[in-house]
């Protein structure tokens, strides 16, 4: 550990009795762990600096203590784990009832023995299946086909809701501007009810598909549950897309109806959301459910359509039985979800019983979610973290925290405060503007128990911030995809967790690195070893096969590769992602294709063809979306100009999220000699300001 000056402590932001007082205890320190930089660390971090200590400082003071760290192990840790994560976490439970000797035997197992790690990992959740599987795994068919638990009949919401204590709090939940409010199990039991027997008065049951197209409250909780116990499927819609994007999704997931809201209030604005529906069912015998967002509808509605109250009312006079459970097969479609492609539509991609199994599964291992947890992650039922956090909490007996507006300021801070969260989900960009405002400033995150950062790579310097804003709490990276239903590499509790970096991959999966080659490397395309519990094994308008098998070498062993399109580096024991290696690229959390932004963009006046690509910033963090743009001949197109044109367009078109961060004006587009444009050239050959 280096020797901090009074100067250097000053410099960082202290003033000069208290960087006296600091330097001593880190003169203390020093003494007393000497070499065991680990054990000097939590003790400085967890015992001497604080939330109330400017940031440059708790980099300056972790930089001393790891100053000889190693790097062949990867960059030092921000956090290690103490004595309560190694007895008392969901892991270390798991380790002691399947007797092995620590983490990686734990890992081990769980991909090498399925049947053992699985069976236990069922107990753990408490599914009470109406017919108990007959085998955790199939692989007679290939591990690409592989069937999970087997004959398992159920329903997974009643697995949610029936369950343990009926009063406790299930959901806690707070409207921008209002107070928090509280629901119990017993409570949303009887509201997925109400769901049900109003879908039962429309004729809808088994099988139908209807979507969801709302932020997510706690009403789209009760309907998602609602839907799922009456038997039929969901289509998770966002609330952000253009109504193009939402007839798409109509049209692929064929939903018969579609609950909604009138608007959106949200940071204060008022945005129109029925009126886009109802664009988007144009032409359709669709008909929507319409909520209000602030006590009354304020929209005149369509003859065909149905106002909240009136949904509810006109299933009460429903026999009994007409909202009861509807036992399906482990199979069977529960909700259907999009992941966009490189090219055409987006892959519609369906969840069972068993993806939701994953979800939970991921949640007590990784997330180290338990009963009496309070678990709260912005997300929205449009996206895999929205069905996630339903199953994640309710399968753990844990809370779901809903705050019902921006979680970009410090009302959802206080509200994280109130609740009394102690497990919270970000996305990077969050925590990017919240550092930079200092908006969390002055509350009491110390509840808290584990972050979870996904949807973006990470910046190590504002997850180390994120880390010591909690009190130095562990964040724990996550990272998979819609068609896992969860992650395939993340974090854990017993593990020492590094900045923007993920230190395993997920239990029950296994993963390798390829370089362009195929051959085994430590920076290249991410490829999956299936079998994979909560993994797809089907498409529902794409050839699945073609989609993730076709054209992938085989392992080091032989073994069968599922392509992922993930660009993974390996750092001594750590990894860091990259971004995509394919045409499709996160922003702000949702994954787009290339395809789909240049089709926008190519219909803006004056150009003739674009490529989109994702630019990675130096250091890592969320990809910055860059266009370069071809103009028609004989056209002269000024950069801020149509720079603000394109910026318009997406958000009237596809996403106001998506943020342009460059335009660049170019002659031609660099093709292969089969005319593909190289967008991995423009990629390579772009630099982030």
């Amino acid at each position: 550990m280096a020797v901090l000056t009074v100067d250097e402590l000053g410099t960082a932001g202290l003033d000069a009795a208290t960087a006296e007082a600091f330097a001593a205890a880190l003169d203390a320190a020093r003494a007393r762990f000497g070499a065991d930089v680990l054990g000097s660390w939590r003790h400085i971090s967890k015992e001497l600096l604080g939330a109330g200590h400017p940031f440059e400082v708790h980099r300056l003071v972790h930089g001393a203590v790891f100053a000889d760290w190693d790097r062949a192990a990867g960059p030092p840790p921000v956090w290690i784990p103490g004595p309560r994560e190694l007895e008392s976490s969901n892991v270390a439970r798991a380790i002691r009832a399947l007797g092995v000797a620590d983490y990686p035997a734990l890992h081990a197992l769980s991909v090498a023995e399925p049947e053992r790690y699985w069976r236990y990992v069922l107990d753990a959740l408490e599914l009470a299946p109406e017919v108990p599987h007959t085998a955790v795994l199939d692989v007679s068919q290939g591990p690409e086909s592989a069937r999970w638990l087997v004959g398992m009949r159920a329903n997974v919401a009643k697995s949610a809701l029936v369950r343990g204590d009926a009063n406790r709090v299930a959901v806690v939940f707070q409207e921008e501007g209002g107070s928090v409010e509280r629901r119990t199990l017993a409570e949303l039991e009887a509201d997925s009810e109400r769901v049900a027997r109003g879908l039962a008065g429309l004729g809808l049951g088994v099988g139908d598909a209807i979507a969801i197209d709302m932020p997510m409250t706690y009403e789209s909780v009760a309907i998602y549950l609602g839907i799922v116990r009456r038997g039929g499927v969901v289509v998770s819609i966002a609330d952000s897309f253009a109504a193009a994007e939402i007839a798409t999704r109509l049209r692929i997931g064929e939903a018969k109806a579609v609950f909604t809201q009138d608007v959106i209030a949200r940071g204060g604005k008022v945005l129109p959301l029925y009126e886009r529906v109802a664009e988007a069912m144009r032409g359709t015998d669709a008909r929507a459910i319409v909520l209000p967002a602030k006590g009354r509808l304020s929209v005149t509605l369509a003859e065909r359509d149905l106002g909240w109250d009136a949904f509810l009312s006109g299933g009460a006079g429903q026999p009994r039985q007409a909202a009861s459970y509807c036992i399906r097969s482990s199979e069977d479609v529960t909700n259907i979800l999009f992941s966009s492609g490189t090219t055409g539509d987006p892959k519609a991609i369906p969840w069972t019983l068993v993806t939701a199994v994953k979800a939970a599964a991921d949640a007590f291992a990784h997330q180290d979610v338990k009963p009496h947890d309070v678990v709260c992650w912005p997300t929205n039922l449009g996206w895999m973290m929205g069905p996630w956090l339903i199953f994640a909490a309710l399968l753990n007996d844990a809370t779901i925290a809903l705050y019902q507006g921006s979680p970009l300021g410090r009302d959802f801070g206080r509200f994280v405060e109130d609740a009394g969260v102690t497990m919270l989900g970000v996305v990077p960009s969050l925590v990017k503007t919240w550092k930079s405002s200092g908006c969390m400033d002055g509350l009491d995150w110390s509840r808290i128990r584990t972050f979870s950062s996904t949807g973006e790579a990470s910046t190590p310097h504002e997850m180390h911030w994120l880390c010591a804003r909690g009190g130095y709490k562990p964040v724990i990276e996550y990272c998979g995809g819609t068609e896992i239903g969860g992650g395939y590499i993340t974090g854990t509790v017993v593990e020492p967790q590094v900045p923007g970096a993920f230190s395993t991959p997920a239990l029950g999966c296994a993963f390798v690195i390829l370089d362009d080659a195929g051959t085994p490397c430590d920076n290249g395309e991410l490829a999956l070893v299936p079998p994979l519990l909560g993994s797809s094994n089907r498409l529902l308008n794409r050839d699945h096969h073609a989609t993730y098998f076709a054209d992938m070498p085989t392992g080091p062993q032989g073994e069968v590769l599922r392509r992922h399109g993930d660009n993974l580096e390996r750092l001594g024991r750590y990894f860091r992602a990259l971004g995509r290696v394919d045409d499709t690229m996160n922003l702000g959390g949702i994954k787009t294709s290339s395809a789909e932004l240049e089709r926008v963009c190519n219909r803006v006046a004056g150009v003739l063809e674009s490529a989109a690509i994702a630019a990675a910033p130096e250091g890592g963090g969320p990809s910055l979306l860059v266009f370069y743009v071809v103009a028609e001949a004989r056209t002269s197109l000024d950069v801020g100009a149509l720079k603000a044109e394109v910026q318009r367009a997406l958000a009237r078109e596809l996403n106001p999220l998506f943020k342009l961060h460059d335009l660049v004006i170019v002659p031609a587009l660099p093709r292969t000699a089969s005319n593909k444009v190289m967008r991995r050239v423009l990629r390579a050959g772009y630099t982030v300001d």
